[in-house]
């Protein structure tokens, strides 16, 4: 039974145990013993693996949770079971999608398997943007992302879950950051792809309010999404994803999700401060993304032997959708890094024409040494390295 059904279900009344006879459960012996010995006459190990693994994934639907906290209700869809002394993969969705449009391409993806065979996860959908979502009526308030963050505990507490890795992109690397930030003894580690970690400026409130002159909300939050270049592309992705925000039945929740994203306070991170992400975490953006430069400055105000950063090549605006493969294979490292999965094997990032490690660590406060290692597609698999580096791939 996974947490999903722990959690949600409420049993009727049982019927009265009778004792079996000894035949019955011998028979029931039998059937055990049947079910111990899967392979059928002349099938070889890897495909009776293979088949396995497309009977769990096929049973793995997912179960579907809405809870009451202080904010609202909040829907949540877990799958697989939780492992001992592991903590659950917890994601959050950005602006103008759901869980599935967000993460369903990068959780889908072969070589994702691995990972989701050895954590429960939880993905988590924004108030009114879960599937068949009603249109909040006019006059609601919508949460800010600090109440969406205070969210969270309600969650956990729901399905008796103690600590997380979470993954978040944009809104939601936002959200998780802060709750991160509230909790961090129940976080182990972050993923946050397209972080901006800071308020709107006012120079940012005036381009908001001019491109809000001239750009529809869709047109707004696609070019939030993925960058000019991918824009003017218009490349069957982009088409989905215009087709998806454009036409979205709860057009009027996402937007009230954009404004609570644009309303953010900033979250004040300082490297050396008390105001800083505690666990590992692993910075991701594009190279051609729209927050690259935000990323960036975010790296550099975190602790460098805890932080990792990720720049993926030609990956644009959304590396969980247009480079799963290499997100994989990152989060794999990141992952072993936090003593998980040490006998996972490493192949697409070996692979690559060209990789990267640049590890930086502060000298007297204002001097800082590197160190850089590169590997061709010759080479062995890339060892993780020591935390606080700079990984840019390129295939």
């Amino acid at each position: 039974m996974d947490a999903a059904s722990e959690g949600g279900s409420n049993r009727g009344g049982s019927r009265p145990q009778t004792n079996r006879s000894p035949a019955t459960m011998a028979e029931l012996q039998e059937v055990q013993i049947t079910e111990e010995k899967p392979l059928l006459p002349g099938q070889t190990p890897e495909a009776a693996k293979e088949a396995e693994l497309a009977a769990r994934i096929l049973l793995d639907q997912g179960q579907t949770h809405s809870v009451e906290t202080p904010y609202g209700s909040v829907t949540f869809t877990v799958y697989g079971t939780p492992k001992p002394k592991r903590p659950a993969i917890f994601t959050y969705h950005d602006v103008g999608l759901n869980y599935k449009s967000c993460f369903q391409p990068l959780f889908q993806f072969g070589d994702m398997q691995e990972i989701i065979q050895n954590f429960v996860r939880v993905h988590v959908d924004a108030p009114g943007m879960e599937e068949g979502a009603p249109v909040f009526p006019l006059g609601y308030q919508y949460p800010s992302l600090d109440q969406l963050a205070d969210m969270i505990p309600c969650i956990l507490q729901y399905l008796n879950f103690s600590t997380i890795i979470g993954v978040g992109v944009g809104a939601g690397a936002y959200i998780l950051s802060r709750y991160a930030l509230n909790h961090p003894d129940t976080v182990e580690g972050l993923v946050l792809i397209n972080i901006d970690p800071n308020a709107k400026g006012w120079m940012d409130w005036a381009a908001h309010k001019l491109t809000g002159l001239t750009s529809s909300i869709p047109e707004m939050i696609l070019g939030h999404l993925f960058s000019q270049e991918e824009l003017s592309g218009n490349s069957e992705l982009i088409q989905k994803y215009r087709n998806i925000i454009t036409h979205a039945p709860n057009l009027e929740n996402i937007e009230l999700y954009w404004n609570s994203y644009n309303n953010r306070r900033d979250l004040n991170f300082e490297r050396g401060s008390e105001i800083t992400l505690k666990c590992p975490v692993m910075l991701v953006v594009g190279d051609q993304a729209p927050h690259e430069d935000a990323v960036v400055e975010c790296n550099s105000k975190l602790d460098p032997t805890q932080t990792s950063f990720l720049k993926m090549a030609d990956s644009g605006g959304q590396p969980q959708l247009t480079q799963p493969g290499k997100l994989t294979e990152a989060f794999k490292y990141f992952l072993q890094g936090m003593g998980y999965m040490a006998s996972s094997c490493m192949t697409r990032l070996s692979r690559s024409r060209t990789a990267s490690l640049t590890s930086a660590a502060s000298i007297d406060g204002n001097r800082s040494r590197s160190r850089t290692l590169s590997q061709s597609s010759e080479s062995g698999t890339l060892s993780s390295g020591p935390p606080g580096h700079t990984m840019e791939v390129s295939c």
